[in-house]
Order: C-alpha cells, then sequence, then structure tokens
C-alpha cells in the first residue's frame, strides 16, 4: 500500500528529531571532555564544535554560551554521581568509600565539578540537585530520630564533611603522588581505609 504524503512528513520530521538529539548528545559529550580537559575559561567552542563534528554556530543553536553548555553538563554529571553513591544513613563510613571509589575510577567528575566551583561565581546548583541534596539531609534526619545517628550534629554539617573527607585525594593529587613513596602502605586500599576509619570515627555504624 503506497504510504500517504502525510506518513511520509512524519517520517521526516522524525528522523529530523533524532539527527537532532545525536548532534546534540554530541555536543554534550565533547564539551565535557572539553571543559574537564579545560576547564570554561580555557574550553573553546569550535574545538567543541569540530569534536562534535557540526558548527559552532549550531552549538550556539542549542546553548547560549559556554557557561549554559558547562551547567548543562555538569548537572548532568552531578546526576550520575548521584545516582552511582546512594546514601545509607545507618553506614556513613561505607557511603564514603563509595564516593572514594567513584572518585577514583571516575576523576574526570571531580575536576569537572571542581572548575565550575572554582571559576563560576555561583556553582550551578540546579533543582533537581538541591532536590537529591535535601533527600539526603532528610536522610540523616530520620536516622537521628532513630537513633542511629548522633543528633548534635547538623545534618547538613554531616553530609558536607563526609563529602569533603570522601574527596581528600580527589582533591590533592600530590599528596597522593607522594604516598607512593611516603606511605607506609601506598595502595589505594590504604587511602580507601584512611577515610573510612577517619567517618567511622566521626560518624559510626549504627549497631
Amino acid at each position: 500500500m503506497p504510504r500517504s504524503a502525510d506518513s511520509g512528513r512524519s517520517a521526516d520530521a522524525s528522523a529530523d528529531g533524532r539527527s537532532a538529539d545525536s548532534t546534540r548528545e554530541r555536543i554534550v559529550a565533547a564539551a565535557k571532555e572539553e571543559f574537564t580537559r579545560y576547564g570554561i575559561a580555557g574550553a573553546r567552542v569550535d574545538r567543541i564544535a569540530k569534536e562534535a563534528r557540526t558548527s559552532k554556530e549550531r552549538v550556539y543553536a542549542y546553548f547560549r554560551g559556554k557557561e549554559a553548555l558547562y551547567a548543562h553538563v555538569a548537572e548532568r554529571e552531578m546526576a550520575a554521581l548521584a545516582e552511582a553513591t546512594q546514601l545509607d544513613a545507618a553506614d556513613l563510613p561505607g557511603y564514603a568509600g563509595v564516593l572514594f571509589d567513584h572518585f577514583t575510577a571516575r576523576p574526570d567528575h571531580y575536576r569537572l565539578i571542581t572548575w565550575g566551583r572554582l571559576e563560576l561565581a555561583h556553582s550551578p546548583t540546579s533543582a533537581p540537585l538541591r532536590a537529591v541534596i535535601g533527600r539526603k539531609v532528610d536522610q540523616l534526619r530520620d536516622a537521628q530520630r532513630a537513633g542511629l545517628l548522633d543528633p548534635a550534629w547538623d545534618p547538613v554539617d554531616v553530609l558536607a564533611l563526609i563529602n569533603q573527607i570522601a574527596a581528600t585525594w580527589a582533591g590533592q593529587p600530590e599528596i597522593g603522588a607522594a604516598a607512593a613513596d611516603q606511605a607506609a602502605d601506598p595502595s589505594p586500599a590504604a587511602r580507601r581505609a584512611a577515610l573510612v576509619t577517619a567517618v567511622e570515627r566521626l560518624f559510626p555504624r549504627a549497631k
């Protein structure tokens, strides 16, 4: 049965939509690599466009500028980080270990996020990211009510301290390099054990 003109137009529109989605995803992937390597100020839209096999004009058609593109990439990466590192309020040392494992396996995540904190007056904090943080704070507050966590702590401080301790080695690569010949045990496992122990002493696992 011959295809109608309307169905032909519908197929063309779908193809155009898929093509646009593909171009946008290539731009985002190229931007992630560019921002991770060079930061926001050092990133170049022409390099992003070349890597994405498109034009600078097309990049600007999707994103109004470098900061908007960075914000989009950072939001996606933060969402991926949150998904990969679920909080267990009854085992905060274990949560710190999970964060350490993630940053060890994906140092690009830490670098990308850090560039925004360094270069932007206000690091992008989207509504979904605020919601993720809010849920983690609520989990900690619930743990306090259940007697699993010392209620003297403000849950916001607990979350900030654990995140900072877990990122200790990702944020200090020069000391990580020194550990290769200065530490009694230079292995990544020893670094992980040290930070898990630190969190354990601050926020012991629930019995």
